[in-house]
């Protein structure tokens, strides 16, 4: 059995084999580990030679499903390859958590499968809103899942709107983020013209005063999409974890999320945040340092009850030191 070289498993990964070396992948007549096995001969399934094609099909039908949810999972894994995972073997165990799971897999792939994906699945793949408001497809396919929450169902549907957001509601947010004003027009108007799913990708993917203005979005999804931006830097959480006017589901997702959370300065501000949900603030309260304890038992803009606890705590914490 001949051992196939890097290079030569590279160009049957990509389809530029000699006939004879792809034929050997799919008798057997080639060595490879499996994971490498299963993705070449997803490639080979639909090779432009209908003898190779066939063959490969029928070598791939054998494979072990572990192989291809393996090569499924991996940085470097083929187009072709997700192509033919979600089209022959999506009802597999495995298949569809790795698909969703390798960022590199395009959103069109999961359409066929997107009725039918299990609420592990679905979770994984609405709260990726990059992919869903990138395909209107994907998102009115999800739809159709018996398993969706009410609250999946609201998201799909806020970023299926096709409605803009106008100038005016775009104005007061524009004006904090961007001081000049002739920057903040252009903001204003190229925001004012974009869909909800448009503005969903520029709080991903846009810059710091495209951010802090989409945080302020009429529409929850774009202002969670902000909190998803990869861009996004520890100075803008914290200046979010402050703002009076953001929504209260806003703040518990900023105080939920574990890597906001790690951030002290981040806590310290929801808890001096009148408009951070009661529960959200009690329960971090045993994070705050003496010093910030102490002003926060004095602070008339957040909850008396938030006040009342964190006096029981710094009392509790004096009683703790005797």
């Amino acid at each position: 059995m001949e051992t196939l070289s890097v290079e030569l498993l590279e160009d049957l990964r990509n389809g530029r084999a000699t006939r004879e070396s792809k034929l050997a992948v799919c008798t057997g007549g080639a060595q490879l580990i499996p994971v490498d096995r299963a993705e070449v001969l997803a490639v080979l399934a639909t090779d432009p030679d209908e003898a190779v094609a066939k063959h490969a099909e029928e070598a791939a039908f054998a494979q072990p499903i572990e192989s291809f949810v393996e090569a499924i999972k991996r940085s470097t894994a083929t187009p072709a390859l997700f192509a033919y995972a979600s089209r022959k073997l999506a009802d597999k165990p495995g298949i569809a958590d790795a698909l969703i799971g390798n960022r590199n897999c395009p959103a069109a792939r999961f359409i066929d499968v997107a009725p039918t994906l299990p609420a592990s699945s679905l979770k994984e793949l609405i709260d990726d809103l990059d992919r869903i408001s990138d395909s209107s497809a994907l998102a009115a396919a999800l739809l159709k899942n018996p398993a969706l929450t009410e609250t999946q169902q609201r998201v799909l549907r806020e970023v299926m709107t096709d409605s803009t957001l106008g100038e005016a509601a775009l104005a007061d947010a524009a004006a904090e983020a961007e001081p000049d004003v002739a920057r903040r027009q252009t903001l204003i108007q190229k925001l004012g013209k974009m869909t909800v799913s448009q503005r969903v990708q520029f709080a991903i993917k846009g810059g710091s005063e495209a951010r802090r203005t989409l945080i302020k979005d009429t529409n929850k999804v774009v202002q969670r999409a902000v909190l998803q931006s990869p861009r996004l830097t520890n100075q803008e959480v914290e200046a979010f974890a402050s703002m009076s006017s953001l929504t209260d589901e806003i703040l518990r997702l900023i105080a939920t999320n574990r890597n906001f959370r790690k951030n002290y300065v981040v806590v310290r501000n929801l808890l001096n945040n009148a408009k951070t949900p009661l529960d959200v603030s009690l329960n971090m309260l045993p994070m705050m340092n003496p010093i910030d304890l102490k002003r926060l038992t004095t602070n008339k803009n957040v909850p008396e009850t938030l006040r009342t606890t964190a006096i029981k705590l710094q009392k509790q914490r004096a009683e703790a030191k005797k």
